[in-house]
């Protein structure tokens, strides 16, 4: 399995940015799936994930400093990931990896597959 992410690039703050992370290998279609982000220094944390709830239905969850600027979901067929980025700021700056996983009570849980990150930088 590979995960396919794209769409980063350098953005002025106050702008938007679409973020892609396509499977392929194998359908990812009920796996959970999910953002990470690495600041430079810091610690990779958790931004946003798609939760699969049975059929072609995901539910969403985020982080909470990342709730209201930013929005996630699912598309071709469960497959790919998508993270919205809004209203972002200098502190947004970082590399955006996903990430695929199967997790019950706490997300985001244990991780099977990782992409390669995609780069995102805001200017101020």
């Amino acid at each position: 399995v590979q995960l396919q992410a794209s769409g980063g690039g350098l953005v002025q703050a106050g702008g938007s940015l679409r973020l892609s992370c396509a499977a392929s290998g194998r359908t990812l279609s009920s796996y959970d799936m999910a953002w990470f982000r690495q600041a430079p220094g810091k610690e990779r944390e958790f931004v946003a994930a798609t939760r699969w709830t049975g059929g072609s239905t995901y539910s969403a969850d985020y982080a909470d400093t990342m709730k209201g600027r930013f929005r996630v979901f699912r598309d071709n067929a469960g497959n790919t990931v998508v993270l919205l980025l809004n209203n972002l700021k200098a502190e947004d700056t970082a590399v955006y990896y996903c990430a695929a996983g199967r997790w019950s009570a706490v997300v985001p849980g244990p991780v099977d597959y990782w992409g390669q990150g995609t780069q995102v930088t805001v200017s101020s």
